[in-house]
Formats: structure tokens, C-alpha cells, sequence
């Protein structure tokens, strides 16, 4: 499925441009908070060595950075490989940008290593980048 990227209205994203200082981030916002607001991403995680495996996260919407966003990650469409994570709207947002990001630079949607660390719960050596 292919993510056409929008822009969130600047009255949404406002509320959301102090979490982020670097400008490239600022940037990305409009679009992740668009993707944000659609409650849905449809992507892959691609490991090396290994076929891409298939993934659709989802959540509701809310609106202010505290609030909490329970998200929900099915991987290959298999109800037994479900996993949930809840986390501040700020630091989700900042997922979603690294999607966007990840998106323009390699043309499908995947969140970075940091975001499956806590989705597994668990500590990935190098987890700073993709």
C-alpha cells in the first residue's frame, strides 16, 4: 500500500514543534502528524538476510502531547504475532516522523530500531538509528 503524505494544518502542529529542535524533524512534523491523525500505518520491517515481513500499526488519535497513545503493531496479518506499546503522544509523534523520514529516503514505511526496542520491550544494541 503506498502513503500519500499530506500536511497536518498548522494550528495542530503547533502544540507539537517544541518537542522537536532539530530542523530536519521540524520539518517531517506536518506530514507525521497527518500520518498521526489517519490512526494507521501500513509498512514492513526489512532485516537483512531475511524477507521483508509485513506489519500494520495502529492507534487513536488524540490531540495533546501528554495524552497517551496505546499502539498496536500485527505483524504478517497473524493475530498471534500482536504487540502493543503505550507512550506519550510527544515521543510517538517522534516516531512518526522517523516513518516519514523513513519513507522519503527509502520509499516504504518502517519505524527505527528504538520503537521496536520498546515494542518487545527489550534493549537493541545500536538501537539509535534504523
Amino acid at each position: 500500500m503506498e502513503i500519500e503524505l499530506t500536511q497536518a494544518p498548522p494550528q495542530e502542529v503547533a502544540i507539537y514543534v517544541p518537542y522537536y529542535k532539530e530542523p530536519n524533524r521540524r520539518q517531517a512534523l506536518p506530514y507525521a502528524m497527518s500520518l498521526y491523525k489517519g490512526g494507521e500505518v501500513v509498512g514492513e520491517r526489512r532485516i537483512e538476510g531475511s524477507p521483508p515481513i509485513s506489519f500494520v500499526a495502529s492507534w487513536r488519535p488524540s490531540n495533546l502531547p501528554s495524552d497517551l497513545t496505546l499502539c498496536r503493531v500485527m505483524f504478517d496479518g497473524d493475530t498471534d504475532m500482536v504487540y502493543e506499546l503505550t507512550l506519550e503522544n510527544s515521543k510517538f509523534m517522534g516516531y512518526m516522523i522517523d516513518v516519514v523520514n523513513h519513507l522519503r529516503d527509502r520509499q516504504y514505511a518502517d519505524f527505527p530500531n528504538r520503537f521496536y526496542g520498546e515494542l518487545f520491550r527489550m534493549s537493541l544494541a545500536g538501537s539509535e538509528g534504523n
